[in-house]
């Protein structure tokens, strides 16, 4: 008989012989190997170990869950991707996402040849349910994407709204919690063992500053870990990413410095930016950055790009938006100073 989950997998993912490496068929760390033809000279002449157990134990102490829930991924982009090769029949299933939200969600759906169902969030970037409700009933809607605090707005959506989900939706729920190490809301990672059919996403690009080595995360039940780990490319992390990865996690006196810096930088960039007139609005934000409303935004963003000063426009997401990462000290007072000037222009 088959399990909820597995009903849920497309039938050939069910069906897959996943590659069998090298590593699959002997994991020794000592030997004479000769079984991968791999160069037998230089330092990184071997291929990594495909399960990165030293990593994800030290993941798995750092996010108080079990190694055996882990899934790294070349990014959390890799996370969602797989999301949808493993349960999602191209031009028949589909997902749903919130927006506005993270766009790899849209450009992950069109790869894979799926339909994504976008719920306009409301006037306070919140789920409203009763526009939801109703998709329950297509059993053609696999996935609901959910990403807690949002990228672009930074708010935290409502636990009650997310469980809501969790509690009666029958497909695959997926929180991207990107940015939650900058707000004080404990993880949906310790609702694993409730919610068989959660995946949660983290990364190691935003609080951990590892934007270039490029980690996700993806903490889920045993079962659907089983399909990810059938479907991933057999070597996807490198042997120097997952050592500097660890060299970086062992250091977390110097992670919560970086963050704790961070979030004195945002308040203190909160309260300067309220007082200038160029600023219309800044939303509330429990990540790394501000969305703020201006007068106009197109033009504001040209003329700090002609300053070298880069933000993010998101006035074609929502209207006469930027969207400004937290930066140094120095960087910070950049901004505001190029933003003074142009108020005088």
């Amino acid at each position: 008989m088959k399990s909820k989950i597995e009903e849920l997998v497309r039938k050939n993912i069910r069906n897959l012989a996943p590659y069998s490496s090298a590593r699959d068929e002997y994991s020794g760390k000592e030997g004479i190997f000769l079984d991968a033809n791999e160069n037998p000279f230089g330092i990184y002449n071997r291929y990594p170990d495909p399960y990165q157990p030293a990593l994800k134990q030290k993941l798995a102490e750092l996010k108080n869950t079990n190694p055996e829930n882990i899934f790294i991924g070349n990014g959390s982009d890799e996370v969602i991707d797989l999301a949808f090769r493993i349960f999602c029949e191209p031009r028949l299933d589909k997902a749903l996402t919130f927006v506005p939200t993270y766009g790899m969600y849209e450009v992950s759906a069109n790869i894979n040849d799926v339909e994504l169902i976008k719920l306009p969030l409301n006037t306070n970037f919140q789920i409203e349910r009763k526009d939801l409700e109703p998709y329950f009933l297509d059993e053609f809607l696999k996935l609901i994407f959910i990403c807690s605090p949002n990228n672009p707005t930074g708010n935290l959506l409502k636990i009650e709204d997310i469980e809501f989900i969790l509690e009666n939706f029958n497909g695959i729920v997926i929180i991207d919690e990107a940015y939650i190490d900058f707000c004080e809301q404990p993880s949906f990672i310790e609702k694993i063992a409730k919610y068989p059919n959660l995946i949660i996403i983290q990364t190691l690009s935003k609080a951990w500053g590892m934007a270039g080595i490029r980690l996700g995360i993806g903490v889920m039940n045993e079962e659907i870990l089983s399909y990810y780990n059938r479907v991933k490319a057999p070597y996807n992390i490198s042997v120097i990413n997952q050592k500097t990865a660890l060299e970086i996690l062992n250091n977390e006196e110097k992670f919560h410095q970086k963050v704790k810096d961070i979030l004195i930088e945002k308040q203190q960039l909160i309260e300067k930016l309220s007082a200038l007139k160029i600023i219309k609005k800044i939303f509330p934000s429990n990540a790394n950055f501000l969305l703020v409303e201006v007068e106009n935004a197109d033009e504001i963003y040209e003329k700090l790009i002609q300053k070298k000063i880069i933000v993010r426009n998101r006035n074609s997401v929502i209207k006469n938006c930027m969207r400004i990462s937290v930066g140094t000290p120095e960087e910070n007072e950049a901004l505001l100073n190029a933003l003074k000037e142009q108020k005088n222009d």
